[in-house]
């Protein structure tokens, strides 16, 4: 995407009422008018579902318009990815649908204990290298922080194409005890994957899925 294009859609994304843009100062402020507030802003108390890295939205939305008694908010740090989800649910008034533009690390400054009541984590880069295994978002650090905003019995889903980041998860869910509710190798040969798995897919499953690269799924509980 050239510089201009990236420009406007972040001049645009200003004019965005779905979309929050707070600074990191902010938020190690302890600022951030809707942290704990959210209902506030849905006018309503219903569920709410989290997509970290949700790059253009396509979940977010998708599920939003599939779920109307559940709100979903959408997070990434990349403004012109945030642009396409964010102006998507803009302009067809999907009111339970809203973005954050904010690193994933500062996610407990965002919400209040107990506010998130399921987590998807769609196509996030697998940090292969050791040295970047702190980045991986289902590593331990990550996951005491979703514990920490998650409801009891929350769900974290979490859907790949890395059968490397598949089986690390695993290794993880494993080794803390944690609750495995599903996990599949293969989610368009093996048929449990939930219908929400297979029916939606993202900008890059679909360039994935012409590469003949398997996606993987899972989903777990943390407490």
């Amino acid at each position: 995407m050239g510089s201009k294009n990236k420009l406007k859609r972040f001049k645009e994304n200003l004019s965005f009422s779905n979309l929050f843009q707070p600074s990191r100062s902010e938020l190690l402020a302890n600022s951030f008018k809707y942290k704990g507030l959210w209902s506030d802003y849905f006018k309503n108390n219903n569920p709410i579902v989290l997509e970290l890295g949700c790059g253009k939205g396509e979940y977010t939305c998708s599920l939003a318009e599939k779920y109307p008694n559940k709100n979903f908010i959408g997070l990434d740090i990349k403004g012109a990815r945030i642009w396409s989800g964010a102006k998507y649910a803009f302009v067809n008034s999907i009111k339970n649908a809203c973005f954050i533009r904010a690193q994933i690390e500062l996610i407990e400054f965002l919400f209040f204990e107990n506010e998130v009541s399921e987590v998807w984590i769609t196509f996030p880069d697998p940090q292969i290298k050791i040295q970047r295994q702190k980045h991986r978002l289902t590593n331990i650090n990550f996951l005491n922080s979703y514990k920490k905003i998650i409801r009891p019995k929350g769900i974290i889903h979490l859907k790949t194409d890395s059968e490397f980041l598949h089986g690390y998860t695993l290794g993880l869910i494993e080794a803390l005890n944690l609750k495995l509710i599903k996990s599949n190798h293969d989610i368009y040969l093996n048929y449990n994957a939930p219908e929400e798995v297979t029916n939606i897919k993202t900008h890059y499953e679909n360039i994935f899925l012409e590469k003949n690269k398997r996606i993987t799924y899972l989903s777990f509980q943390i407490k």
